[in-house]
């Protein structure tokens, strides 16, 4: 039986590069309908090749996803395009802080409601919107993105993304270089956006503190492999989640504390 709460499915996911390099070896989570959820892990975890199977761009990569599902609501993201599933609403900001970076702000805003097609009146009131979302992005809006600082420019990847009018937002390391009082700023407005447009979002971190702060439930990978499902609540208070995002072994089997077995609520 298909449980409608579920926006977003990964079940038993494994992927290679190449054909012969194995990235992830058993990853699988869900995400509900107008809940934030986290995705954790160390570097080298799987968190990137998670997300970018999600968007189905591993093949850009030389990727494959070798087995295991994953759906979109009804879609199966395996056998759709990644520009589809923009428009079907899956839209994902990737690393790195991605801007056209020889346009204006505004101009790279405007690019994300071109994508679906928005029209003229549409595309002036979702900037109002972001506008409101990221007041800096007002003040910046005539200035060449290549020119303003790393948490302007996320903010300009994130409004992007936001004109595209996604059902599912997913994030890929937002707080990356960027100064703790800005990565605060930019998370309470994610928050906000959830409680109050019941967006659903996804976000991959390293941040472990920041992202269990704001989240509703949390995934953590290890090795390619899902370690935890449970509550972000929950897990800010276990210990072991530290020596896991840490990477610290028990001494006797070189491996990590037994953990409460991943469950995907």
């Amino acid at each position: 039986m298909v449980d409608t709460d579920i926006l977003l499915s990964v079940e038993s996911l494994r992927a290679t590069y190449n054909h012969t390099i194995t990235a992830l070896t058993d990853v699988s989570f869900s995400v509900k309908h107008g809940e934030i959820v986290a995705l954790l892990g160390a570097n080298g975890a799987g968190k990137t090749t998670t997300l970018k199977a999600l968007s189905n761009l591993l093949p850009a990569e030389r990727g494959q996803i070798v087995a295991g599902r994953i759906h979109f609501g009804a879609i199966d993201v395996t056998t759709a395009s990644p520009a589809a599933l923009v428009r079907a609403g899956l839209v994902q900001v990737l690393e790195g802080r991605h801007c056209f970076r020889t346009l204006t702000v505004e101009e790279n805003l405007i690019s994300g409601g071109l994508g679906r097609s928005a029209t003229r009146s549409e595309i002036t009131a979702d900037l109002e919107k972001i506008y409101a979302l990221f007041p800096r992005l007002k003040e910046k809006r005539r200035v060449t993105s290549g020119l303003t600082s790393g948490g302007e420019q996320q903010m300009t990847a994130i409004g992007r993304a936001l004109m595209s009018r996604p059902r599912l937002l997913v994030l890929d390391e937002p707080s990356m270089g960027l100064a703790p009082l800005v990565v605060q700023d930019i998370f309470r407005t994610l928050r906000r956006l959830n409680e109050e447009e019941r967006l659903s979002i996804l976000v991959a971190e390293q941040n472990s503190a920041i992202a269990l702060k704001y989240a509703d439930r949390a995934t953590i990978l290890e090795n390619g492999v899902t370690a935890i499902n449970g509550a972000a609540a929950d897990l800010r208070q276990r210990s072991e989640v530290q020596d896991l995002y840490l990477g610290r072994k028990t001494a006797a089997s070189g491996h990590l504390a037994p953990l409460v077995p991943a469950t995907n609520p």
